[in-house]
């Protein structure tokens, strides 16, 4: 019986430039390629396997909270190759996981070809700066190299709260503390409570999950600190939308006025696979906020955006489906790939000369 252990294929998985690890009992552990899912030729997985595999990662700690939740979010090195995130959950009954690679090189933004604006925009002095998209689509990596921006070029004091940490960031000219939910601190909201008293000049919250978080973090950009923050939204008006959304309608006109002060920028990005087949690249949507912004957020007009960033190329805006027509025409990525990530099919087709 073909049976691997957990560091050969996470190995297998590197050397094959995949992203993610899959493991599902009676399935032989799969590897994401490229954004495809490629099975192994290894035997189906058992219950027996996949506990080995993954309990032997686990301390006893670690081990007792994911019995009872059954959910559990961590991170995984192997010396000298990568980190890996790890999430472990059950499936009709059996155990299954992903393990998404973390280099340990941090990409800087012109290894990512991230939009020119972001070095301007990590050196804001104060105000929340959003990074956006689906699962999956580099927002920690994006993220990590706006951070790695700063640590190199301003003397400030950053703090992380992650679940788990990813990217290790080295103290350069900044001074980086990154905190793990569940390790240094029980949840987003709670690290938040306290991160003032931390002397913070940037404060990076891994993912804006709930109510309490969002509003925490607005607040901590209200104290006048530069604050970075993800959620999954496809573009930028539909990020102002859902934050809104998220709080009861009584205090949603409150919010509007909050956002339309502290919101900075948006950034949403999403990955295609590159036309020579050799990896992905990133397309982006970035909203930066002028006034002009700042007044349709806080009359709640957020559809109004669209137009704003179809005219606001002087100030660094670019939107989804003009970088992906950009792409396509540089011959980067392929017309169908461009077209799938489209956020209107319909008007790109047309607007591009084949």
């Amino acid at each position: 019986m073909k049976e691997a252990s957990l560091d050969t294929l996470l190995r297998e998985l590197v050397s094959k430039e995949g992203s993610d690890l899959h493991l599902k009992v009676g399935e032989p552990p799969s590897y994401r390629i490229h954004g495809k899912l490629m099975r192994s030729k290894l035997d189906p997985l058992t219950d027996k396997v996949i506990e080995r595999l993954i309990f032997g990662i686990m301390d006893e700690d670690r081990k007792q909270i994911f019995l009872q939740r059954l959910e559990l979010d961590m991170s995984y090195s192997i010396s000298g190759l990568s980190r890996f995130r790890v999430n472990v959950f059950k499936q009709k009954g059996h155990i299954g996981a992903v393990m998404r690679v973390i280099p340990f090189d941090i990409k800087n933004i012109d290894d990512l070809q991230l939009p020119e604006i972001l070095r301007k925009i990590v050196m804001y002095p104060r105000g929340l700066v959003l990074v956006t998209g689906p699962t999956g689509s580099g927002k920690s990596t994006t993220l990590a190299a706006m951070i790695e921006h700063i640590n190199h070029n301003k003397r400030c004091h950053i703090i992380t709260i992650e679940d788990p940490i990813e990217f290790l960031h080295k103290d350069r000219v900044s001074t980086i503390e990154q905190r793990e939910i569940g390790l240094d601190t029980h949840s987003f909201a709670d690290a938040l409570r306290h991160v003032m008293r931390q002397n913070p000049d940037i404060i990076m919250v891994g993912e804006m999950r709930d109510l309490e978080t969002m509003a925490l973090t607005v607040t901590a950009a209200e104290t006048g600190h530069l604050v970075f923050a993800t959620l999954h939204t496809t573009d930028a008006p539909q990020t102002v939308d859902r934050i809104i959304d998220v709080f009861p309608p009584e205090k949603q006109q409150q919010v509007r006025l909050q956002l339309s002060t502290v919101l900075a920028a948006v950034l949403s990005q999403t990955l295609l696979p590159r036309a020579a087949g050799d990896g992905r690249i990133a397309a982006f949507e970035t909203m930066i906020c002028i006034p002009a912004v700042r007044a349709i957020i806080r009359e709640g007009k957020a559809h109004q955006l669209y137009s704003i960033l179809q005219t606001g190329q002087k100030y660094g805006m670019v939107q989804l489906d003009q970088h992906l027509k950009e792409l396509y025409q540089k011959r980067i990525v392929k017309f169908e790939d461009a077209l799938a990530k489209s956020n209107n099919p319909e008007e790109f087709q047309k607007s591009v000369d084949r």
